[in-house]
């Protein structure tokens, strides 16, 4: 590993610990609203407040009322509805709206299908050519506001599951409009203004100018694409969304210009997801139970992200160096480079690699079709790990939450102690939730996966490797879209009827049936009696809690996952 790689790494590490200190209690803060509201105004109230207020007039809503779980979820689907026919709309339509100086025609319904509930559930699977297949009004009016939407509808159904756990004899958990506006007003809009000034001033291109057709020194001709790409690529790292202005994502010059912008990019990702830690355990009132769940998540993180540098650093050993005595002195030296940008290198791919896929980013400045098996196995587990090491925004942190729930219960049963979190029973009725939650995503990967390998057509979309890698790219797809990663092996043409429809089903069910399930269990929790801490009390802000945390979704994800890992990137390792 270089040494710029090491610095990459170890800034990243301080960006994490710091970013978490400092936006966490600001988080906290701001969500603490209703019976929850410190006496003390949140920073930056009296800027915001005016906002806000006027949004809740135009919209008619009462920031005052608070709403049940039921309702809290009606309102989240209804609101995730509503944004699915709209995306759809505007790709339908596009040809005859306004911005569109490239004259790009409608999107096929069943790619405008996938692409709307691609964005809507934060995933950003793109079976399309960004800057040939929408145009400027589409990615700025559809695309990127549902950056800023699906965003903050994770950080809406976490911090309902927060006050789930820690309000006691209460039957509501907040209102869904009141969250989903401060979540965009008071967190994602400031900090994407400030990113997206940093990517412009870097070069990463914010115009809206057509494409532009130059002719090269060797007499060829090159379309240059312009756009507005720096402010949408704020959101997209912001938000853990992922989805790409140009068709090379971050590999693209005009979307991730340099060494730094790269970095940015890793850290902007990164920020939300571990800050919530500690704005739970502030919400909480314990802060060590924050701590815990930040220790099991980066602890995930930074082994998985270690074994995808470590695997494209080491290079494949089937391209080696000979010495004289012909005798083998390197493996590839300089590691492995292919799909690879010589700006990046390796080290730097292989990090923002996992750094994409341990949350709901599906952005990617290489092509992991291209890394080496183990290499490449480093982020599809990441991925199916359910994203939280650490998650997407707000989505990581319930993901975490609810293997929190399944680790207390199964700790109890382990040593015979009371199932209890936060002074919470935890009984039949929440168990029973937490399986369908950790269920309903295998189910789908697994089966569509299953589906797709016995029909001829579907298999005829792996243009490459029809054995133990084919069989990579096509659980990979269905993983990523699961799990609302969005990110791609790049081997599998997708834009097909049947995947277009069964990637877009894999995506709801990997949103919606667990936002419900996270929401329901939020509020049977709510309606408890806290119990008073006693002997038999399973202690859950320890290191021993953190480390069972660990081992609970290693095991939960192996039992599930590692058959088809074998037969897929484990062959192909052991095979070259």
């Amino acid at each position: 590993m270089t040494l710029a790689g090491w610095l990459q790494l170890g800034a990243l590490i301080l960006f994490i610990v710091i970013g978490t200190r400092v936006l966490g209690p600001y988080l906290a803060g701001i969500y603490s609203t209703g019976v929850d509201a410190p006496e003390k105004p949140p920073f930056g109230d009296r800027f915001f407040s005016p906002i806000e207020r006027f949004v809740y007039r135009v919209c008619g809503v009462d920031e005052k009322r608070e709403q049940r779980w039921t309702t809290y979820a009606l309102s989240m689907l209804a609101f995730s509805l509503v944004s699915i026919l709209t995306v759809y709309l505007f790709q339908r339509l596009q040809q005859w709206l306004p911005a569109n100086p490239n004259a790009i025609q409608n999107v096929k319904p069943g790619l405008a299908f996938n692409t709307a509930v691609s964005f809507v559930t934060n995933t950003n699977w793109q079976a399309y050519i960004p800057e040939a297949g929408v145009s400027f009004l589409t990615q700025m009016a559809a695309l990127a506001v549902q950056n800023f939407a699906s965003a903050a509808v994770g950080l809406c159904v976490v911090v309902a599951l927060i006050r789930g756990l820690t309000r006691s004899r209460r039957g509501t958990i907040g209102n869904f409009w009141v969250d989903l506006v401060r979540s965009i007003v008071r967190v994602l809009l400031p900090l994407a203004f400030l990113i997206a000034i940093v990517y412009a001033s870097q070069g990463v291109v914010q115009n809206l100018h057509a494409n532009t057709t130059a002719t090269t020194v060797e007499g060829s001709t090159q379309v240059i694409p312009g756009g507005p790409a720096a402010s949408q690529e704020a959101i997209k790292e912001l938000g853990t969304n992922g989805g790409g202005f140009l068709n090379a994502n971050s590999a693209h010059p005009f979307e991730n210009p340099n060494g730094f912008t790269n970095w940015l990019q890793m850290a902007s990702i990164l920020l939300i997801p571990f800050a919530l830690t500690y704005a739970f355990g502030r919400m909480a009132k314990d802060q060590k139970q924050g701590w815990v769940v930040f220790a099991a998540m980066f602890t995930l993180w930074i082994a998985v992200a270690a074994l995808a540098m470590g695997m494209e650093i080491h290079g494949n050993p089937e391209l080696t160096s000979r010495g004289a005595n012909q005798s083998v002195t390197s493996t590839q030296a300089g590691g492995n480079m292919e799909g690879k940008e010589t700006r990046f290198g390796p080290d730097a791919s292989g990090l923002y690699a996992g750094v994409t896929t341990s949350t709901s980013t599906g952005a990617v400045n290489s092509m992991h079709d291209s890394f080496t098996p183990l290499g490449g196995m480093a982020p599809l587990t990441n991925i199916m790990l359910g994203e939280v090491s650490p998650g997407g925004v707000g989505a990581g942190l319930y993901g975490m939450l609810i293997f929190v729930l399944l680790g207390v219960f199964i700790a109890g049963l382990m040593v015979g102690r009371t199932p209890e979190y936060l002074g919470k029973k935890i009984q039949a009725a929440e168990m029973k939730i937490v399986v369908i939650y950790i269920l309903a995503v295998p189910l789908a990967i697994l089966g569509f996966s299953a589906t797709a390998i016995l029909l001829k057509g579907s298999v005829a979309g792996l243009l490459n490797a029809p054995g133990p890698h084919g069989l990579t790219e096509m659980v990979y797809a269905y993983t990523s879209a699961g799990n609302n990663n969005g990110s791609a092996f790049t081997g599998l043409s997708a834009n097909t009827d049947w995947y277009n429809t069964t990637l877009g089903l894999a995506m709801l069910v990997g949103r919606f049936v667990l936002m419900v399930a996270a929401l329901a269990i939020a509020g049977s929790l709510v309606r408890k009696q806290p119990v008073p801490e006693s002997a038999g009390t399973f202690p859950t802000g320890t290191p021993l809690f953190a480390g069972l945390l660990v081992g609970v979704v290693v095991i939960v994800v192996g039992l599930t996952y590692f058959p088809v890992l074998a037969l897929g990137p484990i062959v192909e390792h052991l095979s070259i």
